[in-house]
């Protein structure tokens, strides 16, 4: 059995017949004890009352009643109801009478018995298996008991038996309904295995196929769970996430392969179509400079390109400095300080919501100084001229919320959700942002997820606002 549908079914089957098998042999033993038992009470008690009926008789008609035609009548009847053998006999052993109810024993009709029996039954009973040394051609269940009289003087020896057939018999009956019934039980609890076998294993199968499946690049396989709620169903489940997680994982493996090439080609392209044209003249000498420049641009766009991969490499393979202290507060404003340049280009206004005691905080420092110089040079990028470029510390519980806000274009509800994909851009045009490469949100995110913090952005009314958390240390 090497499946498991095999063994269980096996494990289940064998479990059913070996209870079974000993419910079966318990049965037996008490049933047949219980067989014995109740044919000897009855023969006692039959025997008991031929003892006190044959006292009687004697003590008022002598030992010539049991010659008389109402005793005999009386032991057929006793013989006929129990469907036994009634013997009588003197006290010396010497049957006087012997009955099958039907018809008198003649064969048994003044026999001797042996001097065992009479001694044992004289003594006060005898019970067993005999089959009276020979006067019965096969042995008997028998109870003996003593006809006594009122001094207990023994006045006879009463004899009842019964073949041992008749107690076998009833035994075989209830052991063949015993059977019959088990057959019955296993017949069905094998049935009932076997589906039930099959209905835990075929999910497995299944998932053990769309793992195959998944092997040749199939991720669009699934496993129908149905209605199940137990633990194969809760494993098909599990299956089913995880595949839809590496379908997920896969499409964003080929846009990013894309994306990446796109990103590539478009400067690749420029860069390669002008140094061609400066070499074979098409372009004036006099406007080389300007193209030259453009080419320059080019190079260093694929240069941070480059070096923006590499970062988002490292993160991802989790490749960074131990978590230190450190105050966040003055990790942003030297932030700010190292993009003054760029914030005087666009003459904006700092609102600097800071507070007045120093935040430290968790992390590693390096990283989260990238987190803020990537949030405040896109909010440099996308704000109008002259607006206002907003900043702030706040502080909650373990928590250290650092926001960075800008006034520009409001973002469109729909793509907030995907600000932080790899080379998204909210305005569609690849070309409109020649300074940016499409990474800094996703290596932002990355980051914080690394540090096991959140970051969420809003966009109302022209004003964007991104806000991070951090543990306070």
């Amino acid at each position: 059995m090497k499946t498991m549908y095999g063994r269980q079914f096996a494990t289940m089957v064998g479990m059913v017949l070996l209870s079974f098998l000993m419910l079966g042999a318990s049965f037996a033993t008490l049933s047949y004890q219980y067989t014995i038992r109740e044919k000897k009470d009855t023969l006692e008690r039959n025997a008991k009352y031929i003892a006190d009926f044959t006292s009687n008789a004697v003590k008022n008609g002598g030992e010539l009643v049991w010659q008389g035609d109402s005793f005999q009548s009386y032991l057929a009847s006793v013989a006929r109801v129990s469907d036994s053998h009634v013997l009588v006999a003197t006290p010396e052993g010497i049957i006087l009478c012997a009955t099958s109810g039907e018809r008198k024993l003649p064969g048994l009709q003044y026999a001797p018995l042996s001097q065992e029996m009479v001694d044992e039954v004289a003594a006060g009973s005898f019970v067993g298996m005999t089959d009276l040394d020979g006067l019965y051609p096969e042995a008997r269940y028998l109870v003996g008991l003593p006809a006594t009289s009122d001094t207990g003087h023994v006045q006879g020896l009463v004899l009842v038996s019964c073949p041992a057939s008749n107690i076998s018999g009833m035994w075989r009956d209830l052991s063949a309904i015993l059977m019959v019934t088990a057959l019955a039980v296993i017949l069905i609890a094998a049935i009932i295995c076997s589906v039930t076998s099959m209905h835990q294993s075929q999910p497995i199968k299944e998932i053990a196929a769309a793992a195959r499946q998944f092997g040749l690049g199939e991720f669009s396989v699934r496993v129908d769970v149905g209605s199940r709620r137990d633990e194969v169903g809760e494993l098909a489940e599990a299956f089913n996430a995880m595949a839809e997680s590496l379908s997920t994982s896969e499409q964003r493996r080929t846009e990013f392969i894309a994306n990446v090439s796109h990103e590539l080609k478009t400067p690749m392209t420029t860069i390669a179509g002008f140094a061609d044209g400066i070499l074979d003249g098409t372009i004036p000498p006099e406007e080389e400079r300007h193209y030259l420049e453009i080419i320059s641009s080019e190079t260093r766009r694929l240069s941070r390109l480059v070096r923006s991969m590499l970062d988002l490499s490292r993160l991802q393979s989790d490749e960074r400095a131990a978590q230190q202290q450190f105050d966040i507060c003055e990790t942003l404003l030297r932030t700010l300080v190292a993009l003054e340049g760029k914030v005087n280009g666009k003459n904006l206004e700092v609102d600097a919501q800071l507070p007045d005691e120093p935040v430290p905080v968790w992390g590693d420092q390096d990283a989260i100084t990238q987190v803020c110089y990537n949030l405040l040079d896109n909010a440099i990028k996308f704000s109008r001229e002259g607006g206002v470029l907003g900043i702030g510390v706040s502080v909650k519980g373990p928590k250290a919320t650092v926001s960075v806000s800008n006034e520009g274009d409001t973002i469109p509800p729909e793509e907030l959700s995907m600000v932080f994909d790899r080379f998204h851009k909210t305005d569609h045009s690849r070309s409109a942002d020649r300074d940016g490469v499409g990474l800094g949100l996703y290596i932002v995110k990355t980051i914080l997820n690394s540090h096991k913090e959140n970051i969420t952005c809003t966009s109302e009314d022209g004003v964007t606002k991104f806000a991070f958390t951090l543990t306070r240390a």
